[in-house]
């Protein structure tokens, strides 16, 4: 697989770091906040059960002998939460929760990438979640989403957070649909809940946004077992292209339809209709998400109800 681009003192460490974070967000959620208002509703979170701090990082991360400090990197426990203006009170709501990729943050995600933009311009009824990954580092590991029925409690928490904070006119809703969106590195912690996360089903579609640099049976069993949608988009030198054409190779093998495509000659039906999607792009690495509003066409294409 290529990259994307003493325990006992451990409880001590991550409740300081905890508090660390809790100060950090204090100081970023107005501006972002006040950034995307006139979009909707966007508030930043500390959530118990978001993936750090965890043991696993209480002393940090080594990478290409470089060591990334949990303090600065593992201590960050924010999680985004958008409900686009004119958001449907239906009793049941759909959640979309993207993952980002190595070296960013939930604030880089959601100014580069301009999630929040497309889920408004897809007229889609459903909530973004965006929780903070490791923080600004070459690490693709999931923390606490990767932990048995560590997306079960990340799940329940959403729901508190909304009817806490969400001026709902109802108290009594229950989690919808669900789609699990990675970029980059992001694809390990998504691999992780689709194999143990909880949920009965834990996703009901999985987008990899030139994520698909290994687990791929995690991928394919989760498939099999939900019938659930896999749209893969894959670039030539990101790393992905070889685990992406594999898969392909073992789809053909037993028989299981797939459509593998251009994105230029990509079609909003096409992807309606196929359950395995293949989309090969001549864009980078960073631009596969937004460049030409792919996010926002995978949503367009889901089951989710329109606002």
């Amino acid at each position: 697989m290529k990259s994307p681009l003493l325990f006992s003192t451990r409880p001590r460490l991550l409740s300081a770091l905890s508090l660390l974070a809790a100060s950090a967000l204090a100081t970023a959620a107005p501006n972002l906040e006040e950034t995307f208002a006139p979009h909707g509703r966007l508030f930043l979170a500390p959530f118990a059960s978001a993936p750090f701090p965890h043991p696993d990082r209480a002393n940090g991360h080594t990478y290409q002998n470089k060591l990334y400090p949990a303090k600065e990197h593992y201590s960050d426990n924010t999680v985004a939460l958008f409900i686009p203006r004119g958001f449907r009170e239906t009793g049941s709501l759909d959640v979309v929760i993207h993952f980002h990729g190595w070296t960013n943050t939930v604030a880089g995600t959601l100014t580069t990438f301009h999630l929040v933009e497309q889920l408004v311009a897809s007229g889609k009824n459903a909530i973004l979640v965006i929780p903070e990954g490791p923080h600004n580092a070459p690490d693709s590991f999931g923390g606490k989403l990767q932990d048995p029925d560590g997306f079960k409690r990340f799940m329940a928490e959403v729901v508190a957070t909304l009817r806490a904070r969400a001026d709902f006119k109802t108290k009594d809703f229950s989690i919808g649909r669900i789609i699990l969106s990675g970029h980059s590195g992001g694809y390990r912690v998504i691999a992780g809940i689709l194999d143990h996360g909880g949920l009965p089903k834990n996703a009901d579609e999985v987008w990899l946004f030139d994520a698909l640099y290994g687990r791929t049976d995690s991928f394919l069993a989760w498939a099999d077992r939900t019938h659930g949608r896999l749209l893969n988009i894959y670039t030539d030198h990101g790393g992905t292209r070889e685990e992406s054409e594999k898969l392909q190779v073992r789809l053909t093998a037993r028989g299981t339809p797939y459509l593998a495509v251009g994105e230029t000659a990509l079609t909003a039906d096409a992807l309606r209709k196929n359950q395995f999607v293949f989309i090969h792009t001549d864009l980078a690495h960073n631009e596969v998400a937004d460049q030409r509003n792919e996010f926002a066409l995978f949503l367009k294409t889901s089951a989710l109800d329109d606002r």
